[in-house]
C-alpha cells in the first residue's frame, strides 16, 4: 500500500464531504441558528459513540463562545442525566444514522419535558429526523473508511457544521475579545485582557514605602525586607515624592558618597515613573519594557494620586502575563 496516497485519499474524501455540506446549506440551517439564538434556556448536545464525541466538542465550543451549552450522553441520559433538560432548552441531537437506540429512547421524554429538538443526521428518513422539530442533513456519499463503516466523513461534516453554527451564534451575540477572555481566565489571553496592575502589585504590608524624614538606614531596612529592589518616598498624605532603587544606592557609592551620611531627598529620584492601579497589567508591562531605558519596578498610584503599591516585572511574569 502507498501510505501517502492512502492519506491523500482520506483527506480528499473528507474535503469532498465538506464541499457537499456547504452546497446543501439552505434556509433550514438559518432557521436552526435563529432558533438557537432565541433559546431562553441552554443548548443540550446529545449523542452516543463517535457522534457523542463530536457533540461533546460542539458543546465545548459553544459554551466558550457565548452560547450556554452542555453535553448529554445518550446512555447516561436514560439513567438520570436527562434531568438536566428543561422546557426552555433546545436539544441538538447528533447521529449519522439517526437510529441509535440510546438516543431514540430519550426522545419521548425530551418531548414530555417540553424541550425542542434539532437533529444533525445524514439520514433524512431516519427515526431521529422524523422525531425532530428541525432537521439538518449532512449529506454523506461514503465514509473514508475502506469498509465504508467507521464514521469519518460523517463525523467531520457534523463537527464542521457544529463549528459553523457556534461561530454564527458568536457573531449574532456580538461576542467580543473581552468576553472571550472572561471565559478563558486561565489562558494567557484572559490574563492579559483581565488582570490589572492592582491584581499583580505588592500592597499593604508588602508595599515598600518610606517617609521623607526617615533615615537612609531605615530606608535600606525597608527595601531589604520588602524585596522589591525599591522604596517609594511618600508624604503624610501618601502622595509620591520620589523613588529610591538599588541602582540609586549603587550610583551614590560609585560617586564616592557614603549613603548613610545622606538624606532621603539627596538619594531619591524626585521624578520617578509610576502607573495607576486600575491600568491593564499588560499595558504597564509594555510601558516598563519598551522605554528607551527599560525599568524593572514602579510605584502604583490610585486615581486620587496616592501610593497604594509597588509592582516589579517579576510580579507580572509570575501571573503568566
Amino acid at each position: 500500500m502507498d501510505i501517502l496516497e492512502e492519506l491523500r485519499r482520506v483527506i480528499r474524501l473528507e474535503a469532498r464531504a465538506l464541499t457537499h455540506l456547504e452546497e446543501s446549506l439552505s434556509s433550514r440551517f438559518e432557521d436552526a441558528v435563529r432558533m438557537l439564538q432565541a433559546c431562553e434556556g441552554k443548548v443540550i448536545l446529545l449523542g452516543v459513540g463517535k457522534s457523542g464525541l463530536i457533540a461533546n466538542k460542539i458543546a465545548a465550543t459553544m459554551v466558550s463562545t457565548g452560547t450556554p451549552a452542555v453535553f448529554l450522553h445518550g446512555s447516561e441520559g436514560m439513567h438520570g442525566d436527562i434531568g438536566i433538560v428543561a422546557k426552555d432548552d433546545i436539544v441538538l441531537a447528533v447521529g449519522k444514522s439517526g437510529e441509535s437506540e440510546e438516543l431514540l429512547a430519550l426522545l419521548p421524554f425530551i418531548r414530555k419535558i417540553g424541550a425542542r429538538i434539532v437533529s444533525i443526521t445524514a439520514k433524512p428518513e431516519s427515526t431521529l429526523a422524523q422525531g425532530s422539530d428541525l432537521v439538518l442533513i449532512t449529506p454523506i456519499e461514503e465514509e473514508a473508511c475502506p469498509l465504508n463503516m467507521a464514521p469519518t466523513c460523517s463525523t467531520t461534516a457534523a463537527l464542521v457544521l457544529g463549528d459553523a453554527i457556534a461561530m454564527a451564534l458568536m457573531k449574532l451575540r456580538n461576542f467580543q475579545l473581552a468576553d472571550f477572555a472572561l471565559f478563558h481566565p486561565g489562558g494567557q489571553l484572559g490574563k492579559r485582557l483581565l488582570l490589572t496592575v492592582g491584581d499583580c502589585m505588592r500592597k499593604d504590608d508588602a508595599n515598600p514605602v518610606i517617609d521623607l524624614s526617615q533615615s537612609i538606614r531605615t530606608m535600606l531596612c525597608e527595601m531589604t525586607s520588602k524585596r522589591a529592589g525599591a522604596v517609594s518616598v511618600i508624604d503624610d498624605q501618601h502622595r509620591l515624592l520620589g523613588l529610591i532603587t538599588d541602582f540609586d544606592i549603587r550610583r551614590t557609592l560609585e560617586e564616592g558618597h557614603d549613603p548613610l551620611g545622606l538624606t532621603i531627598a539627596e538619594v531619591m529620584n524626585s521624578k520617578p515613573n509610576w502607573v495607576y492601579k486600575d491600568e491593564k497589567a499588560i499595558n504597564a508591562l509594555e510601558f516598563m519594557e519598551k522605554r528607551e531605558k527599560p525599568i524593572s519596578v514602579v510605584p502604583v498610584l490610585d486615581r486620587q494620586e496616592k501610593v497604594v503599591g509597588m509592582v516589579h516585572l517579576h510580579d507580572f511574569l509570575s501571573r503568566g502575563i
